[in-house]
């Protein structure tokens, strides 16, 4: 009978959890870990929302400790376990970045007011009333707060979603047979579809609502992908909540909306129009998404004179400060 090597044994068992290479835990660590941290301190503002939302005061305080908490997780894990800088994640701070985040802004705007005048065109929604909230409070106040709960999601989600994970996996699938170029491939396709089974628990969810949102989560990949900066997907995220939820009035992920600049019904075929879920995971989101990918081509090749795959996202560069 072979006695067990303890010592190789342990070095297997340490190699699943650590890159010796890097000095660091594995990839898929790195990501567990985050997307815990993440998750808690989500459903904590869930709860709080439940029970004090109703409050504005409160609901501002809410989200701006969500942001924060986002914020301050994600600096520390980049900090002492991702041994990396934080503004790996997409956050440099350059004229670019700006210019990024001002067109992401104007291309989330642009595309739901594309969807709402398609669907109103076709005769696929009727408008049956005036501005309306559940707050107690003017409607002009109701609307600002609503902006801060997008921008605050926006920010938080597209970290979480964008910056942290895609920059992980493009690191941990990052082989030798892969290479840079296919890591990010697999990128693309592993977050999205992860992006989609997080949705799953929203109201009126269903298997074709989850496919299209794993389509819809490409489209929010394309730009950091190309880039490695998170502007545009921030910029996009926000604008697209705020027309399509606050300024539209419809459903957002299956939530009915409480503010809202008009009221509608929505008339058309649920494959088309996304039914009680919203319109975001109807086939005129997917058409108006392609119109989308093609816009955001030709912004990285006006700014930046070339359109292709950030390849610096798969490579691991440790920062020049000791940790």
């Amino acid at each position: 009978m072979k006695s067990i090597n303890w010592r190789s044994s342990m070095k297997t068992m340490k190699n699943l959890f650590w890159n010796a290479d890097e000095n660091r835990l594995r990839a898929g660590w790195r990501l567990l870990i985050h997307l815990i941290v993440f998750l808690f301190f989500t459903v904590g503002q869930d709860a709080l929302n439940l029970t004090y939302g109703a409050l504005p005061a409160a609901g501002v305080i809410i989200n701006l400790l969500y942001l924060a908490s986002g914020l301050g997780s994600t600096w520390l894990i980049a900090r002492f376990i991702d041994r990396r800088s934080f503004s790996d994640f997409g956050f440099h701070f350059d004229r670019k970045w700006w210019l990024d985040l001002g067109f992401g802004l104007a291309l989330g705007g642009l595309m739901m007011t594309g969807i709402f005048l398609t669907m109103k065109t076709l005769g696929w929604l009727v408008i049956t009333g005036p501005a309306s909230t559940n707050y107690d409070v003017p409607i002009v106040l109701a609307f600002l707060l609503r902006v801060v709960k997008h921008f605050v999601v926006s920010i938080n989600e597209e970290l979480a979603f964008r910056g942290y994970q895609l920059k992980n996996l493009s690191e941990g699938f990052s082989y030798k047979r892969v290479g840079p170029r296919g890591a990010i491939l697999l990128t693309f396709l592993a977050s999205s579809i992860l992006f989609g089974m997080m949705h799953l628990a929203n109201g009126n969810a269903t298997v074709f609502s989850t496919l299209t949102t794993i389509c819809a989560g490409l489209l929010f990949c394309l730009p950091f992908l190309l880039t490695g900066e998170i502007g545009v997907p921030i910029g996009f995220h926000f604008t697209w909540n705020l027309f399509l939820a606050t300024v539209y009035g419809f459903a957002l992920s299956g939530a009915a909306q409480g503010t809202r600049l008009i009221s509608i019904q929505i008339t058309g075929p649920d494959a088309w129009t996304g039914g009680a879920y919203g319109p975001e995971v109807g086939l005129i989101s997917l058409v108006w998404a392609l119109a989308g990918c093609g816009l955001i081509f030709l912004w990285n090749r006006w700014l930046r004179g070339r359109v292709e795959l950030h390849l610096k996202l798969a490579t691991y560069s440790p920062p020049k400060d000791s940790l």
